[in-house]
């Protein structure tokens, strides 16, 4: 999935300074010229990446409700004075890990069972 946001990024000119990806959810920090509202930016990136993901897996939209791949909602936030983009990264970091910590800790949870 992160060559899917990248090849979009590389596309339209934008810069992703930090990516997670989650199970359920992506966590991305880009940086975007300002003829690109946010709204757009997600509409973007949320209809291209489950195009490439349908083409890729066509299944996957039976399983899915109403064939839909991502949920309507998003959360945005810009960088400012209270927010620094330091600040946005190092959450980003903290979510990734997060996430590999979980999927390790799966990981050996099915070996511990199957070993």
């Amino acid at each position: 999935m992160s060559e899917v946001f990248e090849k979009i990024a590389e596309e339209y000119g934008w810069e992703i300074e930090e990516m997670a990806i989650e199970e359920d959810h992506v966590h991305v920090f880009v940086q975007v010229p300002p003829k690109y509202g946010p709204s757009r930016v997600v509409q973007i990136m949320k209809s291209i990446s489950a195009r490439e993901v349908f083409k890729r897996q066509p299944e996957l939209r039976k399983q899915l409700w109403a064939g839909e791949f991502w949920s309507d909602g998003y959360f945005v936030r810009s960088v400012g004075d209270k927010v620094t983009a330091e600040m946005i990264k190092k959450y980003i970091r903290y979510q990734k890990k997060e996430s590999d910590e979980k999927q390790l800790s799966r990981e050996c949870q099915k070996s511990c069972v199957n070993g």
